[in-house]
Order: structure tokens, then sequence, then C-alpha cells
């Protein structure tokens, strides 16, 4: 049994106060082991984000805690990678320095740092392109180099907060398979936060279903298919089984959650 890398402790999180007060979560409890490839699937609003914030030191838990490997999370560390949406790239920096910054600013030389910048530039396929800047780079390039970026700090964890939810599907295919290739190679434990029942049936050992706000665990899953290429997964019957049974949890939920918003306004 692999050991648990981090844990989520009958986590709450309540944003405002009084009347105005949100309940975002209902006590959730969460072990990520190490290695393992965890998906968040739920409905907007559900508190993925949330989770996904706590975890990485943004925000903290209105009750409960969140822990990494057994020691309390009190803020940020370079232990724990993130990336977002968007690439959130320094526009006036070269795609090297992008990527150099980490090492940089954890202590190392300049041509150590650049050495390392290049290296996880290779391995996401941008090794031509270190020189250019970020406006010069189409979306799904500007979200690996936000990938290379956050693996150049050789993090433990890598928090993935729907990085590819912007990108065509085409683009989206292939980053997929190159993530899972990345994953493998590294062995880095990741949570990944998406909406996305294909893409989380591909790349996850583990997928960890939502409800509607306040949000808690509904159910669990572990696929097998996070060792498998894209062609034998998608003819695999047992992937449809699983994103059928996926699917309808999922619906039940976005349509309580759309109750929801027509009832706020």
């Amino acid at each position: 049994m692999a050991e648990v890398k981090a844990s989520f402790r009958e986590v709450t999180k309540v944003f405002g106060r009084g009347a105005a007060a949100v309940q975002a979560l209902e006590p959730v409890t969460l072990d990520i082991r190490s290695n393992a490839f965890v998906c968040l699937l739920g409905p907007s609003g559900c508190g993925k984000s949330t989770l996904l914030n706590i975890l990485a030191g943004f925000e903290s838990a209105t009750s409960g805690e969140v822990l990494m490997d057994g020691e309390p999370v009190r803020g940020p560390d370079p232990r724990r990678g993130v990336v977002f949406q968007q690439g959130a790239l320094f526009t006036w920096m070269s795609v090297l320095d992008n990527v150099a910054f980490g090492p940089l600013a954890l202590g190392k030389g300049r041509q150590e740092a650049h050495a390392i910048a290049q290296r996880f530039l290779e391995m996401v396929g941008l090794s031509a392109f270190a020189r250019r800047y970020p406006y010069e780079l189409s979306g799904g390039m500007q979200q690996r180099v936000g990938i290379a970026r956050a693996l150049a700090n050789d993090p433990e964890i890598l928090l993935m907060d729907e990085p590819f939810a912007a990108l065509d599907a085409q683009t989206r295919d292939l980053l997929q398979e190159q993530i899972k290739r990345i994953w493998l190679e590294t062995r880095k434990t990741v949570l990944w936060i998406t909406h996305s029942i294909d893409e989380a049936l591909y790349l996850a050992t583990d997928i960890v279903v939502m409800t509607a706000r306040p949000g808690r665990i509904k159910a669990r899953f572990s696929p097998r298919f996070s060792q498998a290429d894209a062609h034998e997964v998608v003819r695999d019957p047992e992937f449809a089984r699983m994103k059928a049974e996926i699917f309808d949890l999922l619906r039940d939920e976005a349509l309580a959650a759309q109750q929801q918003q027509e009832s706020i306004s």
C-alpha cells in the first residue's frame, strides 16, 4: 500500500459571514497516495478549486486540517507546484527565463537554473522555443510552458486546476497524452481538476466525484487506464461503463447546482 502524501481531514470552508455566509465545503476527508493521479470531478461551484487552493496553501480551511507528509499545510510551499487554467506566465520574460524563475528563486545559480529549464522544456517538447516570449506561443504551448515551470521546481505534488479547459479538442487530446507520459516518467503525485469524464478516466488512478454546493465526496472510482494508451482506452467496454456511471452521478449534481443558481436569481 503506497504511503499517504497529502490528506484532507474533515475540511470545511465557509466564505463570508452572517447572512451573507456561503458554505462551500461540507466536511471532506480524502487521502492522496504518493505517486497517485487524483482527478476531482463535480459541477461548477462545488468546491473543487477551493480544495486545491487549500492544499496549495492559498486559502485556509474554516475547520478541519490539511496535511502533507503528516505535517499541517500553513501556506504556499515549493514542494507543491500549481498549474492554473491559464499559463500565468511572465510576459516580459523569455520562455527559458519563465521556466528558470523557480530554480533561481530557490537559490540555484543562473547556469544551473537554465540547464534545469532546458531539461524540462525538452520534456514538454518546447526546447526550440526557449528564446521566444509567451505572446509568440499558442495557448497549448503556453500551458506546456506552465507545466515545465511547475516541474522545474521539482515539487512533490502537482496541483492542476483545469489546465486544458480553454484548449481546442485536438490540442487537449495531445496534451493529455503528454501529461500522462510526464507523470509516468516523473511519478509525481498529482491532484487534477477537470469537468471532462473522458479526461479523468484516461489520466487518473483515482477519481473523486463531488456533490453540488456545499461540496462533499459523493463517490470514488479507481479506473485501470492510467497506464494505457488512448487508443486502448476508448475501445475498452469498462471505459464506457464507468463513463456512463459517472455521467449519471454528475448529471444529478449539475441539476442540483442549476436549481441552486435559479433560486438565488
